[in-house]
């Protein structure tokens, strides 16, 4: 699959497949989801009018009329393996409503309208389509951070839990509450992520208040890098989101792929810093192990066992073998150990300007270039390419992201 599910879009989970949280469920544990659901709905089993349409610019959207919004979507997050679900499916694709497990808690009978209004920075990004009445986006986050600390509040020691909490910031639209406003020195983005920080710790406090802080693992990680306004960004704030790496989300530079990643577990997880490249496919097979639960062969199959390195162990060589990055149809990259080539003659995508690349000294972009090497040890920024002084590597890399795109199973079977 290359793209994004779009809205009203279908399930990209095939039937039955083996899931994180369906592996879960099986080893006892609760399971939920809150927040941002971008992998689809079967909308059409709830479609009555497919012809309910509007002219929306270019292209058409869905009316209200279109859906029976009192029936169950299914091919949500139920049908996966959560026992809960609460969130608005994406926070700028319609509809803009409330689902709880699998019904809209209130029906959309409007349009979504944001004519005359802007969020303090970027664009609203919203698909249009249809909405509950008063739909109030800056409330967005408040309810989600809410409903997340009630849902802690049932909890017990007594009882495993999973709780997949998705944030939809700092994603567009950008629009921090109020109490958060002027809270940083990079502007509305700066704000947003922010706000993040302080939900994060609503989450934290609230699992020591239940006396469950010490005994769950906490993972805070992201989905891609930062946005295109973020170039902007750099020259009104002086604030470059992606730091020293090259690249901004959809790129397959490293600044389009490497993201955050911070794992707590108290009295378990010694602080420590990790050089390890993990790839969140990883979750598999290492809470697989954690959790004594099995994998077939055809499951998890890039799935790489990572527990010991949570841990906080150094291991000899590289765990995983090499990591896969991928945002446009056929253009890829593919990392091993320090090195990592991009199969094309650019690895951007979003937009970025000569002057911008001049100025924070990248190479620039060359359309003929067969291909670009990098090594992050020395070159973390990737601004010098070496793919014509190593043929030999570019071979064996190649070749590796061949394999890997015919289907061959990269990770080992876990034992």
């Amino acid at each position: 699959m290359y793209g994004i599910v779009h809205s009203f879009g279908g399930s990209v989970f095939k039937e039955n497949e083996m899931t994180l949280p369906r592996m879960l469920k099986q080893q006892g544990y609760k399971t939920a989801a809150i927040g941002k659901w971008h992998l689809g709905f079967d909308w059409k089993a709830i479609m009555i009018d497919p012809q309910a349409k509007t002219k929306a610019g270019k292209k058409s959207a869905y009316k209200p009329e279109a859906f029976d919004w009192s029936k169950s979507i299914p091919g949500g997050p139920l049908s996966i393996g959560f026992d809960y679900y609460f969130g608005d499916g994406v926070i700028n694709f319609p509809p803009y409503c409330w689902i709880e497990n699998d019904k809209v808690t209130e029906t959309p009978t409007v349009m979504l309208d944001l004519k005359d209004t802007k969020p303090p920075e970027g664009n609203w990004e919203c698909r249009p389509g249809p909405a509950v009445k008063d739909w109030d986006h800056y409330e967005v986050l408040p309810t989600l951070t809410n409903k997340t600390l009630e849902y802690l509040d049932q909890q017990t020691k007594d009882e495993a839990f999973f709780l997949y909490f998705a944030l939809p910031g700092p994603h567009a639209p950008i629009i921090p509450n109020k109490e958060f406003i002027g809270k940083s020195q990079a502007g509305p983005y700066g704000d947003f992520v922010y706000q993040i920080d302080w939900i994060t710790g609503q989450v934290i406090n609230k699992l020591k208040e239940k006396d469950l802080y010490d005994n769950t693992i906490i993972i805070f990680t992201a989905d891609n890098g930062p946005e295109k306004y973020a170039y902007s960004r750099a020259d009104k704030h002086q604030h470059i989101s992606s730091g020293e790496l090259r690249g901004l989300k959809r790129d397959i530079y490293e600044g389009g792929h490497r993201v955050p990643f911070i794992v707590s577990w108290p009295n378990k997880i010694k602080a420590t810093i990790s050089n390890e490249t993990i790839s969140q496919v990883d979750f598999m097979a290492s809470f697989a192990k954690l959790t004594g639960a099995s994998l077939k062969e055809n499951e998890a199959v890039d799935s790489y066992n990572m527990l010991d390195i949570f841990m906080g162990q150094t291991p000899s060589a590289p765990v995983r073998e090499a990591t896969v990055q991928n945002t446009k149809k056929d253009i890829y990259a593919i990392r091993r150990g320090d090195w990592v080539l991009l199969d094309t003659s650019t690895g951007h995508h979003s937009g970025v300007k000569s002057e911008y690349l001049k100025k924070h000294g990248f190479h620039a972009i060359n359309r003929k270039a067969p291909g670009l090497l990098y090594n992050l040890k020395n070159d973390l920024s990737q601004k010098s390419n070496v793919y014509d002084q190593h043929p030999e590597i570019v071979k064996e890399l190649k070749d590796l992201l061949k394999s890997y795109r015919n289907g061959t199973r990269s990770a080992p079977i876990l034992d």
